[in-house]
């Protein structure tokens, strides 16, 4: 696996667990909430992995993104998908977001680089 995507999810599993473990019950609650929010519903699951994925390049969140860009990817978003999805991010939040394009990229490429190994 790529040391980029290896060490986002090492680094999330790990913090995840200590603030899960820290028996915060809004914290569990917001987790919980997340996590059906993006259970196939009305919408499939790739739609709104790409919603998802929108909005947080929006808002500039670079581990948000890397989330959505993974589960994307193992939801067979293909990369044409998700450039639009990112195209119409980068419109809607402004040239402050290609930095976060960038990044973003780079972190498709390790995903598509681990699936070769």
């Amino acid at each position: 696996m790529s040391n980029l995507v290896q060490e986002f999810n090492d680094y999330r599993a790990k913090m995840n667990e200590k603030l899960l473990n820290d028996d915060n019950k809004v914290i569990k609650r917001i987790f919980n909430l997340d996590t059906n929010a993006y259970m196939e519903g009305a919408l499939d699951v790739k739609t709104k992995e790409l919603l998802g994925l929108v909005a947080s390049a929006v808002l500039r969140c670079d581990d948000c993104i890397k989330y959505h860009l993974e589960t994307a990817y193992n939801n067979n978003v293909s990369k044409t998908e998700m450039m639009e999805a990112m195209s119409i991010a980068t419109l809607v939040g402004g040239t402050i977001v290609i930095p976060h394009l960038r990044r973003a990229y780079e972190f498709w490429e390790a995903l598509e680089t681990q699936n070769q190994e």
